[in-house]
């Protein structure tokens, strides 16, 4: 059974930094892609960062370019979201999914991805 637990969300003060995880079970990260999305309330869902599984290469949304990190750590069959200077925008329920094609380059398109983890709450607030 396919299945994706994301952990790490919390509340966290303008500036601050949380990690997300996002540990997977019934299959192995490392051969599909993987990407984080959030949606806010009254929003979209939107991509946010992907990580390839064909050569590990890397896809950010402009708007955390530069303050968010994705990376992958095979051996916990886990992939992270590192979140630095995290701002008010930043809040949303943030979302590990898998795209089921192997060894493919990732996008920031939430139509290619077939599983979904049940999220977790980033709220960046003073």
């Amino acid at each position: 059974q396919l299945q994706l637990v994301e952990s790490g969300g919390g509340l966290v003060q303008p500036g601050g930094s949380l990690r997300l995880s996002c540990l997977a079970s019934g299959i192995t990260l490392g051969y599909y892609p993987i990407g984080w999305f959030r949606q806010a309330p009254g929003k979209e869902r939107e991509g946010v960062s992907c990580i390839s599984s064909s050569d590990g290469s890397t896809d950010y949304a402009d708007s955390v370019k530069g303050r968010f990190t994705i990376s992958r750590d095979s051996a916990k069959n886990t992939v992270y979201l590192q979140m630095n200077s995290l701002k008010p925008e930043d809040t949303a329920v943030y979302y590990c999914a898998a795209d089921r094609r192997q060894f493919r380059q990732c996008v920031l398109a939430k139509g290619r991805y077939d599983y979904w983890g049940q999220g977790t709450q980033v709220t960046v607030s003073s």
